[in-house]
């Protein structure tokens, strides 16, 4: 969801889907779009911004938030932290436009062509949440993205990890989750089962001091989280119902998230981050 997810079914093959996110799905003219990314964001800006406090990020920082969405984070890192400079990057800049200040430099581009971009250039931090894994090509992304670190720079990656209850294979609620990541797998290539490699994905990529954090926010009836899930799975709805789920079972589901009876560990955020050697190796 670039700003905007567990194990995908066997048989998925994301690499072979042909469309991609805010094409086949999420498209960004949709009215009410803007809107569910900001239910996301309510719930794991407070986590972003904590880590990205902690990794040091306040003046005399060039920043980067590559995949934009409605630029919650990049405002933050402009008005609260204070960076120097932050880059806004997105292919649809629609919503980003009206943030634009004398900090906060808005850029119309597609990540995983950067080598197009030779004037973006480095930055102290980059921030990445809920994008590489909707890219089949997300370790060519990252090694980009490290190249566009200044020595001692940090990348801060965040995607979706879903930990299901391995007890419950058959509730509306799981096989409507399931039916969820296996439709993205399949149209866009979102691949769940990659997040839990980005640590390896970012010391391959040459970073040091990788570490890693894993966030489940509540997931109660009438809060921003649950109807972030609700909104994705009304705009998903044709999709779903595309011979992956019946209607049946997908209104039930709906019906749980706004019930008082809604008890679950849902889907979390994945943080890992890692810093560019300011040596030479």
């Amino acid at each position: 969801m670039p700003e905007e997810h567990p194990p995908g079914p066997p048989g998925s093959t994301p690499q072979e889907a042909p469309g991609r996110y805010g094409e086949a799905l999420f498209r960004p003219e949709h009215p009410r779009e803007g809107e569910r990314i900001d239910h996301a964001a309510l719930v794991y800006d407070p986590f972003t911004c904590a880590r990205l406090r902690s990794l040091g990020v306040g003046p005399g920082w060039r920043c980067l938030e590559a995949g934009a969405g409605t630029g919650t984070v990049a405002r933050w890192l402009a008005d609260e932290a204070g960076a120097d400079e932050v880059v806004a990057l997105d292919r649809d800049t629609g919503r980003l436009a009206p943030l634009a200040g004398p900090r906060l430099r808005v850029r119309e581009a597609d990540l995983t062509r950067l080598a197009a971009e030779p004037d973006l250039g480095t930055f102290d931090l980059v921030h990445s949440r809920f994008v590489l894994m909707h890219l089949p090509e997300r370790r060519d992304v990252v090694r980009a993205l490290v190249e566009r670190l200044n020595p001692g720079g940090c990348l801060v990656v965040s995607d979706a990890a879903d930990v299901p209850d391995p007890a419950d294979r058959h509730s509306a609620y799981r096989r409507t989750l399931d039916a969820m990541w296996r439709t993205l797998a399949e149209t866009i290539g979102t691949d769940v089962t990659a997040v839990r490699a980005h640590p390896h994905v970012l010391r391959a990529a040459g970073l040091e001091g990788v570490a890693a954090e894993l966030v489940c926010p509540p997931l109660t009836a009438g809060a921003p989280l649950a109807a972030f899930w609700r909104g994705t799975w009304e705009r998903m709805r044709p999709d779903l119902l595309a011979g992956r789920l019946d209607a049946a079972t997908l209104d039930e589901a709906l019906a749980y998230l706004a019930s008082p009876a809604l008890a679950e560990l849902g889907p979390g955020m994945l943080t890992v981050w890692g810093r560019r050697p300011t040596r030479c190796q």
